[in-house]
């Protein structure tokens, strides 16, 4: 071997490896987005107590439910603005203590505009998460393997956070340890309070602002980051509006958000009305929400496979995109016609598991059109999804399911009865407009055209 041969490969042996800290921070941001799911969905235990222990109806649980969404969906285009500007150390850091705070307020409450207010402070506090999980993927996240980590993050950590939720407060706090569902409420809500010291204490907002990471794992993004220089700081919203496919985005998650609502705000109460206990709905309801995390997590995998397959990020964001809600569709009339609890919600988990595979489509799409505005373009996307959140529960579902809601008699007490099936209805005719709309989109074109495709 000659001497210039042992020379190079004694600088390959002895090149140093690359630091870890992105993955350090991948596991903080699906942490975040468990917590945020897992706080969100503690609503399909909340609503039946409210219900019982108020005597609200369908359409004033509704009400109450959706004053989340407002804010939620008013504060998406502010927060991707604020996150994109200055980073997501702080910001992200402070949101996870306000709306921890906000579940505090929550369970301190006791009238019809307590609880409102308190969703009103909740729904603002939790619109910024994505687009700042957004931007913290663009920025941590390898290209090569992005979208798998997305969904992972978006879907799997997520879902597997709401799955967590009815299990962990009506299961195990309220059930096995008795707690009434303000205190179970307020343990939760001190988990999330200690996470927003955590994130604070170890994130940093990009692999340049970070001392803990070396040369190389800088070079796992740095020409992608200098890519992203010769985009302007604030994304024009004319220029944005005008693009084709974040029109067709916002459209479909209108649709998308609208029929998944579902799971954030009836279940609790659909499995309920199959007279089994709080304990045992807490088991059940978490079915379809591990089929998302799942399905999620499947999806970002297969997303980064078709691309590599087929060459075309349009190609696979397409395929990725509308054939999962095609198969929910199908698969959601099997679950309902089921008689058996168990067997309904094995059925529910698959079809969250193919509604929930396009998820880290989104957010790859988001990545793919909106480059360094990708937490600025990911809240446009979440706002237009939370119209259809804000819409679909007050003027559709809450009417809806008052409306096939008979009173009878049941063991000699008058009771309540909601049929259910109109609701899923309205759930497969979303889903099917969804995935019409992702057979149309295509993210091999920027918003900004200084950004490189």
């Amino acid at each position: 071997m000659s001497s210039s041969s042992k020379s190079s490969q004694h600088e390959i042996i002895g090149r140093p490896s690359p630091t870890n800290v992105h993955k350090l921070i991948f596991v903080m941001a699906s942490v975040t987005s468990l917590m945020l799911y897992l706080h969100r969905y503690t609503w399909a235990v909340i609503r039946p107590e409210l219900a019982r222990e108020y005597g609200y109806t369908n359409t004033e649980l509704e009400q109450i439910f959706t004053f989340f969404n407002i804010t939620y969906a008013l504060g998406q285009i502010p927060s991707g603005l604020v996150c994109d500007y200055f980073g997501a150390r702080f910001f992200l850091s402070s949101l996870i203590g306000g709306w921890s705070l906000s579940l505090v307020l929550f369970a301190l409450g006791g009238s019809f505009v307590t609880f409102c207010i308190a969703r009103l402070i909740f729904g603002a506090a939790q619109a910024g998460a994505y687009p700042s999980l957004n931007s913290v993927s663009r920025n941590w996240f390898p290209p090569a393997n992005r979208t798998t980590m997305q969904g992972f993050v978006a879907s799997f950590a997520g879902r597997a956070g709401g799955a967590l939720a009815p299990i962990i407060m009506a299961t195990v706090l309220m059930s096995y340890f008795g707690f009434h569902w303000k205190a179970a409420l307020m343990i939760m809500a001190g988990a999330g309070i200690f996470l927003a010291l955590v994130f604070f204490a170890l994130y940093r907002n990009s692999p340049e602002d970070d001392k803990r990471v070396n040369e190389a794992e800088r070079k796992l993004f740095r020409a992608e980051n200098l890519a992203q220089k010769t985009q302007s700081k604030v994304l024009s919203f004319k220029q944005a509006l005008k693009h084709r496919t974040l029109q067709i985005m916002v459209f479909a998650q209108v649709s998308n958000t609208g029929a998944d609502i579902i799971y954030t705000s009836v279940l609790g109460s659909y499995f309920l009305s199959k007279g089994i206990s709080i304990a045992e709905m807490g088991i059940y309801a978490s079915f379809p929400l591990f089929g998302g995390a799942v399905g999620g997590f499947v999806g970002g995998y297969l997303n980064d496979y078709c691309i590599r397959l087929t060459g075309s990020r349009k190609t696979a964001r397409r395929i990725m995109g509308s054939s999962g809600k095609i198969i929910a569709t199908i698969c959601l009339f099997f679950a309902i016609s089921q008689t058996n609890v168990l067997a309904l919600a094995i059925g529910l988990f698959v079809v969250k598991f193919f509604s929930d595979w396009s998820q880290p489509t989104v957010w790859g799409t988001c990545t793919d059109i909106g480059g360094r505005h990708s937490g600025t373009v990911f809240s446009i996307v979440n706002m237009s999804g939370n119209i259809g959140a804000v819409l679909v529960p007050v003027l559709l579902l809450g009417p809806l399911l008052d409306g096939f809601a008979t009173t009878q008699m049941v063991d000699g007490v008058s009771e309540v009865v909601t049929n259910y099936f109109p609701m899923f209805i309205v759930v497969a005719v979303m889903y099917v407009i969804t995935a019409i709309c992702w057979m149309t989109v295509d993210p091999s074109r920027p918003i900004d055209p200084g950004q490189e495709s």
